[in-house]
């Protein structure tokens, strides 16, 4: 596994980092780091890698875009120091154009995304061991539907990113294809967006492969 004894990785993001984490810094007893894929991956670190002693921080918060991790990045990322940094962001970004097309001040179009996550990635990696990028998702198999076509795009730049700045990459919304398959979206999450506890699992499976964790341990 790629993190080592007593190391910090911050998991930041939107609400689907979010779900209900403690405020002002996700970490500690009971439900602190939320409900949700973070939640899965601290339980399944301690009670997997116990004498690592990781420690996992939730600063994800609902609602957020690229531009509003960029408004608090030095206050809830780089203050806090970590070792690691995991970011999922651009659902958003996205879905306030199908929601709110007419409130075009909360649309965050994807040459903006591109340039701010890019810049977010160069400002971080210097004072970290690595990032580990995330692509945003729709949960609709078919790919040409208007929003899964755009959320698509997005997950391409975040490939692109990665690739450009040499940092672990996770394709969310190829993980949750075999689900889909499966599982009609609605009993996945009834807005397509915010999964229940199967969906949270299939995203924690996904980041805990990207980073070597033992499944057999």
């Amino acid at each position: 596994m790629i993190f080592n004894k007593n190391e910090k990785l911050v998991m930041i993001g939107d609400s689907i980092t979010d779900v209900e984490r403690k405020r002002p810094h996700g970490e500690g007893r009971n439900d602190s780091t939320g409900k949700g894929y973070v939640s899965a991956v601290n339980a399944l670190f301690h009670s997997v890698y116990p004498e690592l002693s990781l420690r996992v921080i939730n600063m994800g918060i609902s609602g957020n875009t690229v531009r509003s991790l960029k408004e608090r990045w030095q206050t809830d990322v780089l203050d806090l120091e970590p070792d690691w940094v995991s970011i999922m962001i651009g659902i958003n970004d996205v879905w306030r154009q199908y929601d709110q097309p007419t409130i075009k001040e909360s649309h965050v179009y994807i040459d903006e995304y591109r340039a701010t996550l890019d810049e977010l990635v160069k400002q971080t990696l210097p004072s970290v061991k690595g990032i580990i990028l995330m692509t945003p998702f729709y949960l609709e198999p078919n790919a040409n539907d208007p929003m899964r076509k755009s959320m698509d795009e997005y997950g391409r730049v975040v490939k692109e990113i990665a690739e450009k700045n040499n940092t672990h990459f996770i394709d969310i919304q190829a993980a949750f294809q075999p689900v889909l398959e499966h599982i009609y979206p609605a009993a996945l999450a009834w807005d397509r967006v915010h999964p229940n506890l199967v969906g949270h699992m299939a995203i924690a499976r996904a980041f805990l492969q990207e980073v070597g964790f033992d499944w057999n341990r």
